[in-house]
């Protein structure tokens, strides 16, 4: 498919693109658009280094893995509210995200960042798309990222795909850490990200949850924060299903395998909750 692109200076603001959001509550397709997003985004020095203290990155003269999801999150905003974008925001599920490092991420001092939605398929409980972005440099990809969202309710032709992915083995404890209620609203205010879910009980109560959630991103940044000793500066893919929501406060328990080329990792709660599993690999 040849997919038109709309070339942007800038994002739009972040504000009008959640007002945009809140204003639509229902479904008003069944087909993606075929336009893309692109955007040059520069680094931000202070947001990037509140967010290694928020999920626990050293200054390394490299960009964290997960943060140009973070650089991106406004132009992926805008791309999902967008008046031909058929999904309401507000209740799309994130079920999976695979981010692929291809080149290390060091001298970086800006991105030039292509963001499109495809791969719209039938589901048990509604439909999937998968929500790419990527992030090239003057050399050419430099990182990409893919994440599989859920729309409730979704109603397609077809018969859903295979079920997800099986329990995840037994694994040796790499670290453990205590989500605080206050997480939520920290990591939003460094990442844009103000769904109402992750900010507050009361919030959160209103998309029926009986508490606020944590962000799988936080949850998957802290992960391979602590698993920075296991993986080349580049060259891998790091990617994560999101099982159940760590609701706030809790203490969750990584584990994963030894550090090596291929491993594999599981975030556990109490009770034997498996709040996410995964695994990395050469590309």
């Amino acid at each position: 498919m040849s997919r038109q692109w709309h070339d942007l200076q800038s994002p739009a603001d972040r504000a009008s693109l959640y007002l945009r959001a809140a204003s639509k509550r229902k479904i008003s397709g069944d087909r993606l658009p075929d336009a893309g997003l692109r955007c040059f985004i520069r680094v931000q020095p202070d947001n990037l280094a509140a967010y290694r203290r928020l999920c626990h990155f050293p200054d390394d003269g490299r960009l964290p893995g997960t943060y140009p999801h973070v650089m991106a999150f406004t132009l992926q905003l805008q791309l999902m509210t967008a008046h031909d974008f058929p999904f309401p925001l507000l209740g799309l599920v994130h079920l999976h995200n695979r981010i692929e490092v291809l080149r290390p991420l060091g001298a970086i001092e800006g991105l030039r960042f292509a963001v499109y939605a495809h791969n719209l398929q039938p589901h048990a409980k509604g439909g999937t798309f998968d929500l790419v972005t990527e992030a090239e440099d003057g050399i050419g990809l430099l990182w990409r990222e893919t994440s599989r969202m859920l729309v409730r309710g979704l109603k397609l032709d077809g018969e859903p795909g295979e079920p997800g992915a099986d329990e995840p083995e037994t694994l040796p404890e790499a670290t453990r850490w205590y989500a605080d209620s206050d997480i939520g609203r920290r990591y939003a205010k460094v990442c844009g990200d103000y769904n109402p879910i992750h900010l507050s009980a009361v919030s959160a109560r209103l998309f029926g949850f009986p508490t606020a959630i944590a962000h799988g991103m936080w949850t998957k940044a802290m992960a391979l924060a602590a698993l920075r000793g296991h993986l080349p500066h580049s060259g891998y893919a790091f990617e994560v299903d999101f099982r159940k929501p760590v609701r706030l406060p809790s203490e969750v328990v990584l584990s994963a395998s030894e550090a090596g080329p291929a491993g594999m990792l599981r975030l556990d709660g109490h009770g034997g909750m498996l709040h996410m599993s995964g695994h990395w690999r050469p590309l």
